[in-house]
């Protein structure tokens, strides 16, 4: 399919700069493809009368790394740019002092050089974090490059968490600063696992009192790890979506939750994906039946119209970017034209968009 059939005008000020508060206080669109009524404006306080006894949540534990540093590049400098800034985001460790990463500019690091991120830490246990460049690549939309960190193991994390920010989306990073607060709101109730240099950002919507209502409701919660890659963030650059490809991430599935999954479904109960991350992870997971086996290992499935959902019955998902991988996704789920609609319809009601914004249930097009 041609990617602008993916398009569509967003204004700016239905992009969320901070989060509902309290998380649970969120508006929530409900898109049921083919009913009488195609869409029902609720909160995402609603989810509990919305879904079944015997339905089951799947969410992601992945917990967001504080990746973003910034720096400055050591030596080999001139007398108008002595020591240019550098700023990194760290995107996969390889061992306990070495890490990957996508720096910008890329063209003022080579390797050999090194890269000090500040000076100025949040307790001051070192004065400083340096880095030495191995390799440089292209790797996701260029500018990748392999750091050699002077400490190594429980030490280096304790700096990278004290200098690190939170990898805010470009949306939302260059319309504000990055604060404090971030580190809080940017990372879900279910967070466990770290390894991600982005939300689950479904998964922001829920809190304690919320959980425990869909509990007592019936329905089950279980978990899954896919670790959110750098790719998240990058446009479909392609003219036609068969010229894409998207970046692996590692995921798993358990065998206990493979085997719950698969008793949900036997019972005649619906598997409800917490976010995009989770269906990615299950459809992977799933045989052409839609049984589930345990899962491990890098996952890239692209999904766009015309693909045959095989476990999934229903998703919990935010609103998303136009022209995105995963807006392409939920067109899958519930057909191109009803989230045409859909949006257009969240656009003129005042949802808000993106990572911080609202949500939309929505229930697989037949």
């Amino acid at each position: 399919m041609r990617t602008d059939e993916f398009d569509f005008a967003l204004p700016e000020d239905r992009i969320a700069l901070r989060p509902a508060v309290p998380r649970d206080a969120a508006k929530l669109l409900v898109v049921r493809p083919g009913a009488t009524v195609e869409r029902e404006d609720r909160g995402i306080g609603d989810l509990p009368s919305l879904l079944r006894s015997g339905d089951a949540l799947v969410v992601n534990d992945t917990k967001v790394m504080p990746a973003n540093l910034h720096g400055r590049r050591l030596g080999r400098g001139s007398e108008n740019d002595p020591e240019p800034a550098i700023a990194a985001t760290l995107t996969k460790r390889l061992d306990g002092s070495r890490w990957r990463a996508l720096v910008r500019p890329a063209k003022r690091l080579k390797p050999g050089d090194v890269v000090r991120f500040g000076a100025e830490g949040r307790v001051c246990f070192l004065e400083q974090l340096d880095a030495t460049v191995e390799e440089k690549g292209e790797g996701v939309g260029g500018g990748e490059v392999t750091f050699a960190f002077a400490f190594h193991g429980a030490a280096l994390d304790d700096a990278l968490a004290e200098r690190g920010d939170m990898p805010l989306p470009p949306y939302i990073g260059s319309r504000r600063t990055v604060d404090e607060r971030d580190r809080i709101d940017y990372q879900t109730m279910f967070a466990r696992e770290e390894g991600s240099v982005a939300a689950p950002t479904a998964g922001l919507h829920f809190t304690e009192n919320l959980v425990q209502a869909l509990r007592a409701r019936g329905v089950t919660l279980h978990r899954v790890t896919l670790h959110v890659g750098p790719g998240t963030f990058l446009p479909v650059k392609a003219d036609d979506t068969s010229g894409h490809h998207m970046h692996p991430e590692w995921g798993a599935v358990s065998a206990e939750t493979a085997a719950a999954l698969n008793a949900t479904r036997r019972a005649g109960g619906r598997i409800v994906a917490v976010g995009s991350t989770s269906l990615r992870l299950i459809e992977s997971a799933a045989a052409a039946d839609g049984t589930l086996a345990a899962y491990g290992g890098e996952t890239a499935l692209f999904i766009t119209p015309g693909y045959r959902f095989r476990a999934v019955d229903a998703m919990l998902t935010n609103f998303h970017l136009p022209r995105s991988t995963l807006f392409m996704l939920v067109a899958a789920f519930c057909s191109l034209d009803v989230m045409r609609r859909a949006y257009a319809h969240a656009i003129e009601h005042g949802y808000r968009f993106y990572s911080y914004g609202d949500a939309c249930l929505l229930f697989r097009a037949d």
